[in-house]
């Protein structure tokens, strides 16, 4: 079988039940939960590579969530939807749990710190991407939003677990006026 079909080679492609143009807002989310899942996957690389076994287990879970997630997003119509309000709870309970081991936040946190927390926010903004992109799209499973909503919030939790994790700092906010002063 070959990889190419030559179908889209117009602007088109299909979903299940309809054919639409590669611009059209529910291919862009499909396109955004799709970069999100790539940028996860080298999360998942990250987090292996430092020992971090109970994370990548986790994030392996969330990739296989993104992909039903996607499929429900190439639904054309209403279908019995893969992810539901179970998988916020459960997003929801995994971000309790990481909390509860780390210190309390004490101010805005910056993207960085270690390797596997850098990963982890690439995957906070594309989830929020991919947020945005599936509140464009008519027709859609009313738990997507919140699941995705949750998943930022999940993924950020997770980098600063690495961090904990890795004995690294999270990197803080300190502000133009302050970073002025020190100078």
């Amino acid at each position: 079988m070959k990889i190419y079909t030559k179908r889209g080679d117009w602007g088109e492609t299909s979903i299940v039940g309809a054919r639409l143009q590669k611009t059209d807002a529910r291919v862009e989310a499909i396109g955004a939960v799709d970069e999100l899942n790539s940028s996860l996957g080298f999360a998942i690389y990250s987090c292996k590579k430092h020992g971090l076994s109970q994370l990548t287990e986790e994030l392996i879970v969330l990739s296989h969530q993104l992909f039903d997630a996607g499929a429900d997003l190439a639904q054309a119509k209403e279908a019995e939807w893969k992810i539901t309000s179970a998988h916020t709870d459960a997003l929801e309970r995994c971000i309790d749990a990481h909390t509860a081991k780390l210190p309390p936040l004490s101010g805005f946190i910056l993207p960085g710190g270690s390797e596997p927390a850098c990963a982890l926010h690439r995957c906070r903004t594309d989830a929020r991407k991919a947020e945005r992109k599936i509140n464009s799209v008519a027709n859609v499973s009313q738990a997507l939003l919140p699941f995705f909503n949750r998943l930022s919030d999940c993924f950020f939790t997770m980098a600063r677990s690495a961090n904990h994790e890795l004995a690294e700092q999270d990197v803080l906010y300190v502000g133009e006026q302050r970073l002025q002063r020190e100078e």
